[in-house]
C-alpha cells in the first residue's frame, strides 16, 4: 500500500507539474544547440536540472561549447545553461503537437527525446504509443533535417505492471530508430532503460541524483558516438581577462545576481572563465558583465547578473587594452588603481592608465 501510494503521489506530480512550466531565460553560450525534449524526466523531477545537471559537466569538462536550448528553464547553478524543452505530465502526441514551433524557434542541432513514460502512466492507448513515437520523429526529421535525433528508450518503472508495459513500448523502439536511418535519416538509439534500475529511482518514476547522473553518462556516450554531434573537443573559447596593472584575473566569485567582479589570483575557476559572445562577455554559462542597474555614472558596479542583452550588458574590447560599456561609454576599472585580490571593478571615464587595460588570454 506504501508503495502504491507513494506512486500516486509521482503521477499526479507528473500531472499537476505540466499546468506550471517555467519560462526560458534564452541562454546561450555561442555553442552547438542542444534541445533535451520530453517530459518531467527531462525537467528534472525531484532533481531539478536532472540528466541535464550531468551531462552539461561532461561536455564542458570535455572541452566542447553547447547552448541548450528550451521555451522552459530549471536547475541549480551548477547547470550553466538552464534551457530546455522537458513538459512534466506530457505524452507523445502532446510533445508532437508543439515540437513544430519549437524546433522553428531554436534550431538545434541536436535533440535528445526521451518520452512514453506518462503515455504508460494515464495508459493512454499504449498498444498505440510507438506509432505515435514514429511519427513525433517524423515531425522533427522534416522540421530539422540536419539535426541529429537521439531516440532515448524508456527508464524503468517500479509498478511491475506498467514496468511491462513500458518493456513492450521500449522493444518496438530499436525497429523506429532503425527505420528512419533506413530511410537517411539522422536518427540514434539511446538504451536509457539498462541504464538504470528500480533502485536509481527516488519515488517509482523518476530518478535520484545518481539515476539522473546514469543518464547524464548514457547521453555523453551516445553523443561521442556519433562524430561531430558536439562538435570537436578541444581547448575552451573561454578566456581569463587578465588586468596589465596587477596581472590578477577578473573573478566573479559566485554566480549569484549583483555579485560584484573583482580582481583574484588567476586560476582554473568557472569565475574567471568569460566567453565573448557578440557584444556579451558570459561566465559560468547563464551570467554576464552587467553595469550594476543600468548605471553610467562613475563608480557604477560592474556585476554579474542574468545575461538579457540590454545595453548594460554589452561591452567593446578595444585594441589599446581597455574595455569600454555601450551605454556608458566608460572604461571597467580596478577602483583606486588597486592590484590587491579584492580589488573591485567598477566604470570610469577612460584615462590611458594601467589599472584600466585588460587582456583576454
Amino acid at each position: 500500500m506504501t508503495s502504491r501510494l507513494r506512486w500516486l503521489a509521482a503521477a499526479a506530480a507528473l500531472v499537476a507539474g505540466a499546468l506550471l512550466p517555467g519560462t526560458a531565460a534564452a541562454e546561450s553560450n555561442g555553442g552547438v544547440r542542444v534541445m533535451p525534449l520530453g517530459d518531467s524526466i527531462t525537467d528534472g523531477t525531484q532533481v531539478p536540472g536532472g540528466y541535464r545537471i550531468g551531462l552539461w559537466q561532461r561536455v564542458t569538462s570535455g572541452g566542447y561549447q553547447v547552448d541548450f536550448v528550451g521555451s522552459q528553464s530549471n536547475g541549480p547553478a551548477t547547470l550553466g545553461d538552464h534551457d530546455h524543452e522537458g513538459h512534466p505530465g506530457w505524452r507523445i502526441d502532446q510533445i508532437d503537437a508543439n515540437i513544430v514551433a519549437w524546433l522553428r524557434a531554436t534550431t538545434p542541432h541536436m535533440v535528445l527525446l526521451h518520452i512514453g513514460t506518462n503515455d504508460v502512466l494515464q495508459n493512454y492507448n499504449v498498444g498505440q504509443a510507438p506509432s505515435r513515437l514514429s511519427g513525433l520523429i517524423d515531425h522533427i526529421t522534416a522540421t530539422a533535417p540536419d539535426a541529429e535525433v537521439f531516440v532515448a528508450t524508456i527508464i524503468p518503472i517500479a509498478n511491475s505492471g506498467q514496468e511491462a508495459a513500458a518493456r513492450t513500448f521500449n522493444a518496438a523502439v530499436p525497429g523506429i530508430v532503425q527505420s528512419k536511418q533506413s530511410a537517411g535519416k539522422h536518427v540514434h538509439l539511446v538504451d536509457q532503460h539498462a541504464a538504470l534500475t528500480t533502485a536509481d529511482l527516488i519515488d517509482g518514476v523518476h530518478p535520484t541524483a545518481t539515476g539522473y547522473d546514469k543518464m547524464a553518462a548514457t547521453w555523453y556516450a551516445a553523443l561521442q558516438a556519433v562524430p561531430g554531434s558536439i562538435g570537436s573537443p578541444g581547448t575552451s573559447q573561454a578566456k581569463q581577462v587578465v588586468g596589465t596593472q596587477s596581472g590578477r584575473c577578473a573573478d566573479a566569485g559566485s554566480a549569484a545576481n549583483g555579485t560584484q567582479v573583482q580582481l583574484q589570483d588567476c586560476g582554473s575557476g568557472t569565475g574567471q572563465a568569460w566567453t565573448r559572445t557578440g557584444a556579451q562577455l558570459s561566465v559560468a554559462g547563464s551570467k554576464c558583465l552587467d553595469a550594476s542597474g543600468a548605471g553610467t555614472a562613475n563608480g557604477t558596479a560592474v556585476i554579474v547578473w542574468d545575461c538579457h542583452g540590454g545595453t548594460n550588458q554589452q561591452w567593446t574590447v578595444n585594441a589599446n587594452g581597455t574595455i569600454t560599456g555601450t551605454s556608458s561609454g566608460r572604461c571597467v576599472d580596478a577602483t583606486g588603481q588597486g592590484t590587491a585580490n579584492g580589488t573591485k571593478l567598477v566604470l570610469w571615464d577612460c584615462n590611458g592608465q594601467a589599472n584600466q587595460q585588460w587582456t583576454l588570454r
